[in-house]
């Protein structure tokens, strides 16, 4: 098996294996980001560059490092590869540029977006962009438009990764969206609106790391960290039925597939299940969904409530103040 070190770590990996999903396999902060790549996806990655990474080292048999940064989602593993990552000044220069790039027609409209919260995007800029931006020319801009009954198409925000393409070419009966035109007016569209119409179509707003396809049944109803999302199933006959529900109180606010710690959907969900099924009685609750403790939606969700140990004294001290401010008889510490 090929051995290969990634900012200092060495892990043995299976021929065949790539730097990005070499790195995942070790874990933490060394593990590139990435915006196109999807693990689920054949012929995904390549495109957006953030997973950029320097080869000091190609391998064992030839120890020449490689002449610039590559793609860790591309660029497969090499017996005695040395790989520098979050070790690497020149890399993380690198990717500051290109947040850069992906930043010049993005719009900053966090405030009033959808995805804010748990948009790739927004968490990429913090870690690896840039407070100004040198773009001085006019960002291009694009109307609002629904691509079936569920899901509305904001090319504004698009960065053009291409997910969503590819679930609609992997998942899907026939894929009736793309990429049309070439250049800096590249867009994501149908060729006739509301074109899209098949049980798998709601996938693409799970792939998709920014706000560029959202649910329309969500839109402006929450913000995500407002709401206790909680692992779910049901008996489908068109998907595996295992979701994410989103709760306001006792209201499902809306139903999106799991994902794992690198935001990929773990399986994939019909359209039935996404959008249809907003009653508790569909549903089988399994509990608190795991969210990784880097994201907002994380704040204040807990899994389990641990008792408090008051020290002896303190808690005297505690039940004597409130003893002669309020003149009860003795309280319980556990209402306090």
């Amino acid at each position: 098996m090929p051995k290969v070190t990634i900012d200092g770590q060495t892990i043995d990996v299976p021929a065949g294996t790539t730097i990005l999903q070499a790195a995942r396999m070790i874990g933490g902060d060394i593990v590139p980001p990435a915006m196109c790549y999807y693990s689920k996806l054949k012929t995904s990655g390549g495109y957006c560059r953030t997973c950029i990474v320097q080869v000091s080292q190609g391998s064992t048999a030839d120890p020449r490092p490689m002449p610039k940064p590559v793609a860790s989602c591309r660029t497969n593993v090499m017996d005695g590869m040395v790989v520098k990552n979050i070790t690497s000044p020149e890399v993380l220069e690198a990717r500051a540029g290109v947040v850069e790039f992906l930043l010049l027609n993005h719009p900053l409209d966090c405030p009033i977006c959808d995805q804010a919260g748990e948009c790739h995007l927004q968490d990429l800029g913090y870690e690896h962009g840039k407070a100004d931006t040198r773009y001085e020319f006019e960002r291009r801009t694009f109307e609002k438009i629904d691509i079936g009954n569920y899901i509305q198409l904001h090319m504004t925000r698009c960065i053009l990764c291409y997910r969503c393409v590819k679930v609609a070419d992997q998942l899907t009966d026939g894929r009736v969206h793309g990429v049309i035109n070439r250049g800096e007016v590249s867009e994501i569209s149908t060729y006739i609106q509301n074109a899209i119409d098949n049980d798998l179509s709601g996938n693409m707003i799970d792939v998709c790391p920014v706000g560029a396809l959202t649910d329309k049944t969500f839109r402006f109803k929450n913000r995500v960290w407002f709401t206790k999302p909680a692992d779910a199933n049901c008996t489908c006959t068109k998907c595996t039925g295992k979701v994410r529900l989103w709760f306001k109180g006792d209201e499902i606010l809306r139903v999106t597939a799991r994902k794992d710690e690198y935001g990929e959907v773990v399986d994939w969900i019909c359209n039935e299940c996404r959008f249809k099924k907003r009653k508790l009685s569909d549903w089988v609750i399994e509990g608190p969904a795991k969210v990784n403790r880097h994201s907002v939606i994380s704040q204040n969700h807990y899994e389990s409530l641990r008792a408090i140990q008051f020290d002896t004294r303190l808690q005297t001290a505690v039940l004597n103040g409130h003893k002669s401010k309020l003149g009860e008889g003795p309280l319980n510490p556990n209402n306090l």
